[in-house]
């Protein structure tokens, strides 16, 4: 909680600047996002709509979202001849570190499209910062109606217990996360940790759901059982080895590289699953699979020198934006030295991508609040 952020700002390696993927992510969602509004609004009329974004980050991603949830809401409208909501209640939620100042500062533009493009008044949406873990209350009871979040449910609140810990430190040597070489205690601790989030997860919003509100959540996954697969943590494999070349120049000690365990995991629907029939409150509406290019997809030669340097270049600027703020805790990096990590792990994954096209798998689903 005290770490974690996305870089800040508008610079060169900044959130705002290399979110490219999440973009994708939050685009490919939409379809479903849509049609679990619609599917709410159908069977409700809601004078004041209470809305959260769970892990809204900052940049052009922040808002987008709000404003596609807006635009469901109007088409509706006017398909059913009558003003389902009369206003909205928008409620911004991350990490007490995330730059807010940057979604702020964005919100006078914001404003104004809702008043050009959709015919809405400031009076009408009213849109608050929250900050604070979704791993726990945010919300009032029965205060909200639809909740979204997209690329955070993969964070856990913290290390797995245990790894964290000076015996244990070393179980995972070499590595940043889950891989073939890790014993199994690593993966339990990881299944865990999720397992243990995700169920505090689903209870909290249980709370600050109304009956038969929706949730729609979008986060990194696998299409396996199996936790050691290339599409679950290869991105972290890679970093790994960009770290181990520092280490062994000694720009880098090896140690902090065999204690630091990233608060992650990408989960199969069989462990979601599990956790969402255990709690209750939730009936699943949709569960589903995208593959997702660790570049966002532009259209790239990756065959060619040029082409794996500049998609190369795209992956370490997107990770860096994501990570660089829990390595600079753990490892004490100086900036140049930073530069120069990413560089290297931006070679060693254009070199990857050009033999293998390793994907994220990204998973989306639609739940409903039981009445």
């Amino acid at each position: 909680m005290q770490v974690l952020h996305m870089n800040k700002g508008n610079g060169d390696t900044s959130y705002a600047k290399n979110s490219t993927v999440q973009s994708k992510i939050i685009s490919v969602g939409k379809p479903i996002m849509k049609e679990a509004v619609l599917e709410m609004l159908c069977n409700n009329v809601i004078e004041s709509m209470g809305i959260a974004d769970l892990g809204c980050s900052s940049g052009p991603n922040s808002l987008s979202v709000i404003s596609e949830i807006m635009d469901t809401v109007e088409a509706a409208n006017r398909l059913l001849g009558r003003r389902m909501v009369s206003e909205f209640r928008v409620f911004l939620n991350d990490l007490y570190s995330n730059d807010f100042n940057n979604i702020f500062m964005s919100l006078p533009a914001f404003y104004d499209r809702l008043k050009e493009e959709k015919g809405l008044e400031c009076e009408s949406c009213f849109i608050l910062g929250a900050p604070g873990s979704f791993y726990g209350r945010l919300f009032p009871t029965n205060s909200l109606h639809f909740v979204h979040s997209s690329s955070s449910l993969h964070w856990l609140s913290q290390v797995p217990a245990g790894l964290e810990s000076n015996d244990l430190k070393r179980l995972n040597k070499g590595k940043l996360y889950i891989s073939k070489s890790s014993p199994q205690s690593v993966v339990d601790a990881y299944l865990l940790q999720f397992r243990n989030d995700f169920s505090l997860f689903i209870k909290s919003r249980s709370r600050e759901l109304v009956a038969g509100g929706r949730m729609v959540l979008s986060f990194m996954g696998r299409s396996s059982t199996d936790p050691t697969t290339e599409n679950s943590c290869y991105q972290w494999e890679l970093l790994a080895q960009a770290i181990m070349s520092l280490a062994r120049e000694g720009r880098i000690e090896e140690e902090k590289l065999d204690s630091f365990n990233a608060p992650y995991y990408a989960p199969c629907t069989e462990e979601i699953k599990d956790e969402i029939e255990k709690e209750g409150s939730f009936t699943i509406d949709r569960l589903e699979a995208f593959e997702i290019d660790w570049d966002g997809g532009a259209v790239t030669d990756i065959h060619t020198p040029h082409g794996k340097l500049s998609v190369g270049r795209r992956v370490a600027k997107a990770i860096r934006a994501v990570v660089e703020s829990m390595l600079e805790s753990h490892f004490r990096i100086e900036p140049d030295v930073m530069d120069d990590l990413f560089i290297r792990y931006g070679g060693i994954v254009g070199t990857h991508l050009s033999k293998s096209r390793t994907k994220y798998i990204n998973l989306v689903m639609a739940l409903t609040k039981k009445w």
